[in-house]
């Protein structure tokens, strides 16, 4: 098995430092140098590895979506059926590991990236999408036309909740998050079957 390279094993991190100086921060506002310290490099390694301050916040982000990526992905392998996958979903948007201050912090100001630079803007794009795409693709087989709408909704409470816990000083509650946004799951499912007057066998009369 060839060795890592200096190279990836520095850009990583430097990821990860500008994650954690953000979370420290509670924004933007972090010098290029500050990460390069944290990450125990040179800010001239840092700029020859990114090219700017915002490349690299832009691979920080890149970071925390292609981990959250991949345990959805994990999750989804393990889950049967459509309620299933989409409880899957929904955990892994607020596991530990996603849904902790830091990681929180970048994706609040992700949000603010996203408005002048079109990297951060193509990525948040591609996130939103990718969420909306596996949401609908679980709901439709449940509630049918009304996919669409649904997916929408749960796909703010997931953000509303990182809002809202961006706000606060106490430590992030995953497994509370979760919880809320399946209860407000189960209750579109219900408010839809007694519009659609199916019964919970999900069969018309």
């Amino acid at each position: 098995m060839p060795k890592l390279g200096m190279e990836p094993i520095r850009r990583d991190a430097l990821v990860k430092a500008t994650i954690t100086e953000i979370g420290r921060a509670g924004s933007l506002d972090v010098t290029v140098s500050q990460i390069a310290k944290r990450a125990g490099v040179s800010s001239g390694l840092a700029h020859h590895y990114f090219g700017s301050k915002e490349q690299i916040f832009v691979a920080a982000m890149r970071h925390i979506l292609s981990v959250y990526g991949a345990q959805v992905r994990a999750a989804l392998t393990l889950a049967k059926g459509p309620r299933e996958r989409l409880e899957a979903i929904i955990r892994a948007s607020f596991e530990a590991g996603n849904f902790r201050s830091e990681v929180i912090s970048a994706w609040m100001n992700f949000y603010v990236q996203a408005q002048t630079s079109e990297g951060a803007r193509r990525l948040l794009q591609l996130y939103q999408a990718r969420l909306r795409s596996n949401l609908i693709h679980d709901l439709r087989p449940l509630v049918g036309a009304a996919a669409s709408e649904m997916a929408a909704n749960i796909a703010a409470l997931i953000d509303g909740l990182y809002i809202r816990h961006a706000l606060r000083d106490s430590k992030p509650d995953g497994q509370r998050a979760s919880e809320r946004v399946l209860a407000c799951l189960e209750m579109m499912l219900s408010d839809h079957l007694c519009s659609e007057n199916i019964p919970a066998g999900g069969m018309k009369p």
